[in-house]
């Protein structure tokens, strides 16, 4: 029996030699001598005994019996030799009672280079034994700012507190992420019992994989698996059989399949053409889809009694059920308020209803909805999901947001022409995808027009100090400080409409001044989307595009407007009109460099980048303030990060909470003079 084992195994080394002469590749063993200097592999780190999978024993340390085996580990030498016997005898031992003693292995780049037992892990791997103990070295590469050793550096980190080193992400943030996912703190620890359990799971998950063709993409099976758990959550694959496994993967397949492109997202900066197709034409060609009246649904997190958010896009449902109604029943629209205040329905319960009640699209306007509207888009292709968010790599739901930075560089720069040598004030709530971006674009356009003035930026709705009225505590930290022109929420709920503390205003006597406002369009936003279901180019898209499509658009397409106040001067005004005719026709770009951080460094000569911008987690050099870390964060502000959070916000929760400003920044802020003569109300 050992030697019809022996024989198939030779078998086995020689078709892969063939193949590898055939592809040009060495046809051996490789040896780490060969790849790392003498002097690199004497400065080793003793990770003790580990239990190494054997598919991640790639190769030998030295020369020594390399060209034994091929290069998938299997024997090449002739049945009659005393390797073939020792290898035989090993082959018994693991039939009878199991190989027991551990190899010797160097770890590099989290691959094993054999140093003494390469028979042994010969055996066991014709044997698909799952792994192999070894006494393990752990080689360090070069650090050189590549993403292969950035994403190693990454699973050192995560290896040191999970012991886990089976799973492996082309991605450095991939290991925070799986470690949020599983419910784990940042460096939090795992039981060997968590590693045995997630092990069982990865394993199941691998066979899924490899059964749906995992083989054939260029992903990791850890990339794929942490795009399986960001649509249906650790605890429920810890439920679900091989066979329930498989399955979910099959439907998740097109989530699976976008790991492997680079990037992962198409971000469409402008709606397309052919979108501005006649109304009145467009109903006589498509006046229902399938013979119905078009029913979309609006699910919101809260209601806009409370949230200006909200009340924003409750107008953008009443300017839809309006537009295409105004020759007929075209359009019916529904609300859902509240998704995580209702005591009867969790957020994913909501969206079925609202697909029971014969919804085709859904728009869920927060963040916080992204992970419900993923898993129930993934059980529903037939219905059409967009969430409110930025810079999320998911396939079978599309993303919305404006680009509110231009509104926001214009309003910096009627600022800095307002402020003369006083400095000036922003509020901002959560530090998410595209808000930093503001917070830049308004720092710059006072910078344009305004050198000297600095920008004060304090956290109004995410952080823990603040309480309930978030933006009024945040206000008199800068009032306090002397500073009376202030950027401020951008809008007003529906339980106060006349609340004037939003946009730019001066604050004079403890009333407001409003100045300049900027406005999020959602109806122009809605109606454009709604005309490509009904024109069915969004189809196409979808077709024609193998990312993630995210709509990102601007003042150019309607969505994003600034108001500005008559009490402004006529030359300011003027100023904004032409800063707004530029931004539209592309001729002014407010992230034209160069562009410099709070610490001088020289972050871009001229950003062009969409995600880029999106992402930003730096800030410009003439703003005083911090970008809060998660530990800062109230638990809302923590939900929506978890989310769409800016790298510095995520992945800072484990380090300590710094000042928001420093203390010398707060004494140049009490010696500032106020400018507002000109500007009394």
């Amino acid at each position: 029996m050992p030697e019809e084992y022996y024989r198939d195994a030779k078998k086995k080394a020689q078709k892969e030699f063939r193949a590898c002469v055939m592809r040009g590749e060495h046809p051996y063993l490789p040896r780490l001598d060969e790849i790392l200097p003498p002097e690199q592999l004497v400065h080793g780190i003793d990770l003790g005994i580990v239990q190494v999978p054997t598919e991640l024993i790639v190769g030998s340390k030295t020369c020594g019996r390399t060209r034994a085996f091929a290069r998938n580990f299997m024997p090449l030498l002739d049945e009659h030799t005393e390797f073939a016997q020792k290898w035989q005898r090993l082959c018994e031992a693991h039939l009878e009672e199991g190989i027991r003693d551990s190899i010797t292995a160097f770890e590099y780049l989290n691959r094993f280079y054999v140093e003494e037992g390469n028979k042994r892990a010969s055996v066991l791997k014709y044997f698909n034994a799952a792994s192999i103990p070894a006494r393990v070295t752990r080689i360090l590469p070069v650090r050189n700012g590549s993403r292969e050793i950035e994403a190693y550096y990454a699973f050192v980190d995560f290896y040191r507190y999970s012991h886990v080193n089976f799973i492996e992400f082309s991605r450095p943030e991939s290991y925070h992420k799986l470690q949020k996912i599983i419910g784990k703190t940042p460096g939090e620890s795992w039981t060997q019992e968590e590693q045995r359990k997630f092990g069982t799971i990865y394993y199941y998950f691998r066979q899924a994989y490899y059964a749906n063709g995992g083989k054939k993409l260029n992903s990791t099976v850890g990339d794929a698996l942490l795009a399986y758990l960001q649509v249906y959550g650790y605890q429920d694959l810890k439920g679900r059989s091989e066979s329930d496994i498989k399955k979910s993967v099959a439907k998740v397949w097109e989530e699976i399949i976008l790991q492997q492109e680079e990037p992962t997202i198409d971000i469409q900066l402008n709606p397309q053409e052919n979108q501005k197709i006649d109304q009145k034409i467009l109903s006589k060609v498509l006046p229902k889809i399938g013979g119905k009246i078009l029913k979309a649904a609006f699910v919101h997190d809260k209601n806009p009694e409370i949230s200006g958010w909200t009340y924003g896009h409750e107008l953008g449902r009443r300017h839809v059920e309006e537009f295409f109604n105004q020759d007929g029943k075209e359009l019916e629209t529904t609300a859902y308020f509240d998704a995580f205040n209702n005591k009867n329905y969790t957020p994913e319960e909501i969206l079925e209803q609202a697909i029971a009640d014969g919804n085709s699209i859904i728009f869920t306007t927060s963040p916080r909805l992204l992970p419900a509207s993923l898993r129930v888009a993934v059980e529903h292709p037939e219905i059409k999901i967009l969430n409110c968010s930025l810079n999320t790599p998911h396939r079978y739901i599309r993303t919305y947001y404006a680009r509110m930075y231009e509104a926001k560089f214009i309003s910096g720069a009627i600022a800095g022409t307002l402020a003369g040598g006083d400095s000036i004030g922003y509020l901002c709530d959560y530090p998410i995808f595209g808000q930093v971006a503001g917070i830049n674009a308004f720092a710059l356009g006072v910078q344009m027009t305004n050198p000297r003035a600095r920008v004060y930026l304090e956290w109004s709705s995410a952080c823990i100090d603040c309480g309930q009225d978030g933006v009024a505590v945040a206000t008199k930290r800068l009032t306090d400080r002397g500073i009376r022109l202030i950027s401020s929420q951008d809008l007003a709920s529906l339980g106060n409409p006349a609340n004037n503390t939003f946009g730019l205003s001066l604050i004079f006597d403890g009333e407001y001044v409003n100045l300049a406002t900027p406005q999020w369009r959602w109806g122009r936003y809605y109606e454009s989307l709604i005309k490509q279901i009904r024109n069915r180019s969004f189809d196409t898209a979808y077709t024609e595009s193998g990312k993630a499509l995210n709509y990102y658009w601007g003042m150019s397409a309607g969505v994003v407007e600034l108001k500005c106040s008559e009490k402004l001067p006529d030359s300011t005004r003027r100023l904004a009109d032409l800063l707004r005719d530029s931004i539209c026709s592309g001729f002014c770009d407010p992230f034209r460099g160069p562009l410099y951080a709070q610490n001088g460094r020289l972050v871009e000569e001229h950003i062009t980048d969409p995600e880029f911008i999106i992402s930003m987690d730096w800030l410009n050099e003439n703003i005083v303030g911090e970008i809060p870390v998660y530990t800062e964060l109230d638990e809302t502000g923590k939900a929506t990060v978890d989310i769409v959070g800016v790298g510095h916000a995520r992945e800072n929760a484990d380090k300590k909470t710094p000042e928001r400003v420093s203390e010398t920044a707060r004494q140049d802020l009490n010696n500032n003079k106020s400018r507002e003569e000109n500007l009394n109300p």
